[in-house]
Order: structure tokens, then sequence, then C-alpha cells
């Protein structure tokens, strides 16, 4: 039996944006009440587990100084970010908490008291940059996390997949010029969608070129089209880096009844990603894999049902029975496309592109 510690404080929904803005305390709230209703909470193979607190210092590991001191002053009076990314007062012990909820998750696999973790934390990070917030980011959770355990555990190799809709510019941007991190995005063409950047030719810095893989699939992809990127792409890399622990941007904003993005992937897409995930984590770093939740905006039709799928395979579980209501397929399955063919001519432009840095092919 495999146990997987999900990091969830009530504290997450302690704040809240505007009545329209999608970054909502709902997400989290109504996710919950889904898996107790499924009874995933009370299930042996999972354990509820309480985040700490990041500390200032675990922010500086990632983030400049003079950007600690903006939060710390915005926090006092409130404000902005930038226009998408509001600043209440008094949101700084949620932002520390949350990347205390990654620090957590990250802390519990590598002392090998679990195989997996899940940190289902808001607010999200993987835009925030080491000197700016943006996207309804804040901190970078997934680099706090990756340089804390670097610093405590020794961490020297880490692969980050990164399943948002939208590009992880932040992540990107922090680990450009490191070939010790493996980072794998496959998210919508930045053409149509925030931030407009991650295309096929931005592939790292220095020697650590060919190690951050940018994949943009045109609106409409779904799990056949993300789980042939995942064999042709994904699995072979990361075999090839050898990583000693797997680490999962969880962006479920590529579900089809997304609000804010244009993909089609089911809650049986992401199930099968996991599962995926977790056969490649136990080829390559004895089954370690931590997730960190990122995107993801269909409070009702798309966040439970992915999580539950998510969860459930990282556990080992059948996930076969966890499918969206036929409500729900007939509202949004419009969205859904077959995209095959261009995702065929993507996936063989990464591999030749990637095939003049890295070996892996």
């Amino acid at each position: 039996m495999v146990k997987v510690a999900l990091i969830y404080d009530k504290r997450y929904l302690d704040y809240e944006h505007e009545a329209t803005h999608p970054e909502r305390r709902e997400r989290l709230a109504y996710t919950m009440e889904f898996l107790m209703e499924e009874g995933m909470l009370d299930s042996e193979h999972v354990d509820l587990v309480k985040p700490k607190s990041a500390t200032e210092d675990d922010l500086l590991r990632v983030h400049k100084s003079d950007y600690i001191r903006l939060l710390k002053d915005l926090d006092k009076i409130g404000g902005f970010i930038d226009y998408d990314t509001p600043f209440p007062e008094g949101l700084l012990k949620i932002i520390l908490l949350a990347a205390g909820g990654a620090i957590t998750a990250g802390e519990l696999v590598m002392k090998r008291l679990y195989k997996r973790a899940f940190a289902l934390i808001r607010p999200p990070g993987h835009h925030a940059k080491s000197y700016i917030g943006a996207g309804f980011c804040y901190v970078n959770n997934m680099a706090i996390m990756v340089e804390y355990l670097r610093e405590k555990y020794n961490v020297r190799r880490v692969a980050i997949l990164d399943w948002d809709a939208h590009f992880g510019d932040g992540t990107y941007e922090i680990y450009s010029q490191d070939p010790n991190v493996i980072y794998i995005s496959i998210h919508q063409d930045p053409t149509t969608l925030y931030p407009g950047c991650g295309f096929i030719h931005e592939i790292g810095e220095g020697d650590a070129r060919g190690t951050k893989i940018c994949i943009p699939v045109p609106p409409g992809t779904g799990d056949k089209e993300y789980l042939l990127i995942f064999e042709r792409i994904v699995r072979p890399i990361v075999k090839w880096f050898k990583p000693e622990l797997i680490a999962v941007s969880a962006g479920v904003d590529c579900h089809f009844s997304d609000p804010i993005t244009h993909l089609g992937v089911t809650a049986q897409g992401y199930g099968k990603l996991m599962q995926k995930t977790v056969d490649l984590a136990k080829d390559t770093c004895e089954g370690r894999v931590v997730v960190i939740l990122e995107g993801g905006y269909s409070v009702e039709a798309g966040l439970p049902y992915t999580i539950l799928a998510i969860i459930a395979a990282l556990a080992e579980l059948d996930i076969s029975y966890i499918r969206e209501p036929e409500s729900v397929i007939k509202r949004y399955g419009w969205k859904r496309k077959d995209n095959m063919s261009e995702v065929i001519k993507i996936v063989e432009e990464v591999r030749s592109l990637l095939s003049k840095y890295i070996d892996a092919f």
C-alpha cells in the first residue's frame, strides 16, 4: 500500500479577491468537500498533514531581497503586484503558509516518511520570478521547495513537470541557467494565452541549454495528445536525466471545463498522466513524487475530479471510475478537439531541437 501525504490548511481560505477574480477560495473549499464525500480523506491511503510556514530565509533562496521588502510593505497597506495579482492587507502570512506547504510536501518525501505528497495550496506560484510576482502568483512555491531540499537534504538533480495550461515563466526564469534542474512544460500555445512566452526555442541558457523544454499545444488538445507527449518527450528525457525527485506543478486548468483556458484534458487524462509519472519515478528516483497545486479555475466541474484522479493515481488506486458528470461533458465538450497530427509535428520539432543539446532520444 502506498500512502499519500495531502498537505492542506483551512487558513488557505482566509483571503479573497474581488468576486470576479478566478483565484477564489472556493477552488480549495469545494475540492476538499468533494474529496471528503468520495471517501478519499477517510481513506487508509491518504494522510492529511498540516503545513509549516516558510521563513524569510526560505524565500531568499529564490527571491531578491528588494522584492521581499516590497511584499512586507504591501502586507501593511494592501495594493497590487500587477493588474491581476492584487495584494490584500495581511496576505503575507498565507503566502508563507503556501510556500511552507510545498516545503512540507518535499520534506516528507525526502525524509522517506512518504513516497508521495500533494500540496493542496493557494496562492499558486509558477509565474513568480526571482524579482517579481505575476499571474495570481506572489512567490514561487516550487522553486522555494526545490532550493530548501537542495540545502537541507543535498538534493542535486530535480525534474520539474509543469502541467498548467499557462507556461510557468517564473520557474523557467529561476532555473534558466541551472543544468541540474530539468523543467518540462506542456502548455497552451502562448500566442493564444498568458503569459505569451514558452515557445519551442526557449530551451534555457548557457550550460543549461536543452534542459528547459517548452511544448506549446494548440487549443482543444486533450488526453491522447498529452499522453503521446509524455511517452515521446517526457519519459525519455527524465530517464536520461536520472533525477533524485520528480516534482509536478499540477495546474489543472488544462481541463476542458476551465473558464480561462481552452484545452481538452479530462480527469481521466490527468489521472493517466500521474500514473505514468509514478511509473517513471519508480524507474528513476525510487518512486518519489511531490505534487504542488498551481492553477485550475473550474470550481465544480474541473478541480474536484482532476485532483481526485491525481491523488488516486499517486496512491496507485483504481482511477477508472473517476469521470465528470454527463452534464459537464455536454456543456463543455465542444472545447475538445483532435489535434493529434499537429501535436505529432510539434513533438518531432521539439525532439529534433533538443537532440543538439542532450542525448535523451
